[in-house]
């Protein structure tokens, strides 16, 4: 009999509504296959462990893009559900700064602003846009992954709850229109600041970073790994470039060295220069300090950098785990 009841106590998640929690469609598919849960406790872990170890970059942006845009309208009850305290202390002003700051983290980023909205005043949402707007771009995609997974829980806890996501039945038809013109204003907004800056010349700034940067994330656990040596060098030997398997090491140059700090940050690891030497480089990473019972004492990745990209700039992050690890070109 208890094992019957037990049974009973298990909740079911359908692909369907964990794509609704999250937007990302490995997410779901995963979720799904490690269900049913016996509490939410259990789900939770599973989907930070589903969320940072096994959904990849492609599925972190798919999950990104199924939001609205803080204050756009939406037909998602759990969207206007979320963001309810933002649009109950909005005016006029906070909207329109809103709207301006959205459309300038859209065109830095290349995505939509992720935030954890339950509970947030309008004026404590585009606080944090503002400081956030600062932030390199592979900083700020792991913080709105770390956004994007408060969004889950809160949303499986739904799930597991027996309370409707909908809104509440007995709000006044007034609030909600008011609620509606609140976010077709933002809409508008959003629209005009938009087609601005798309007519604004594209202008290439001076460097204000080296041109070569890194950033290592523990997806073990979903945040930055600090102390981690890493090394930057250049190839300068008597080949043209580096062969598979060549036994001499002394072509490799130092360029510079430095240890993440508590953001993952590697510091500068060369100088700031405008053109950049066309060549193959290495950024090696002294993971076994980092992970003393981990399959790799450290990692090594080769890039080649070619004449037509001197300008450019090559951001080569680690996404490290005790017994895996990746690497992407970021921005």
């Amino acid at each position: 009999m208890d094992r019957l009841r037990e049974m009973e106590e298990l909740v079911e998640l359908d692909e369907k509504k964990l794509l609704a929690c999250c937007g990302s469609s490995q997410f779901a598919k995963e979720m799904a296959l490690a269900s049913p849960f016996p509490s939410l406790d259990q789900a939770i872990s599973a989907a930070r462990h589903i969320w940072f170890n096994k959904v990849d970059v492609n599925g972190w942006l798919q999950a990104f893009s199924a939001h609205p845009q803080i204050g756009q309208s939406t037909s998602s009850e759990w969207s206007k559900g979320e963001q309810s305290t933002a649009f109950a202390t909005a005016n006029d002003s906070t909207l329109r700064e809103l709207a301006d700051w959205n459309a300038r983290y859209i065109q830095k980023f290349g995505f939509i602003f992720i935030i954890c909205a339950s509970g947030r005043t309008i004026a404590e949402i585009v606080s944090e846009l503002k400081k956030r707007y600062s932030n390199r771009p592979i900083i700020e995609f792991e913080i709105a992954a770390l956004e994007q997974m408060k969004i889950t829980e809160l949303r499986l806890a739904k799930l597991f709850s027996a309370k409707p996501i909908a809104a509440s039945t007995d709000t006044a038809d007034g609030a909600k229109k008011a609620e509606e013109d609140r976010m077709s204003v933002i809409g508008g907004h959003l629209a005009l600041t938009s087609e601005t800056l798309a007519g604004k010349t594209s202008q290439i700034p001076s460097r204000t970073r080296p041109p070569i940067t890194t950033h290592v994330l523990d997806v073990s656990q979903g945040s930055p790994a600090a102390g981690v040596d890493v090394l930057l060098e250049i190839w300068k030997g008597t080949q043209p470039r580096p062969l598979f398997g060549d036994a001499d090491k002394s072509g490799w140059v130092v360029q510079g060295s430095s240890t993440t700090d508590k953001d993952g940050r590697s510091g500068q690891l060369m100088s700031i220069v405008e053109d950049l030497n066309p060549g193959f480089y290495r950024i090696t990473f002294n993971t076994g300090t980092y992970f003393p019972a981990g399959f790799f004492p450290y990692v090594s990745i080769v890039f080649e950098i070619k004449e037509s990209q001197q300008r450019e700039h090559f951001h080569v992050p680690l996404l490290l785990s005790p017994f895996s690890f990746t690497t992407y070109r970021g921005s």
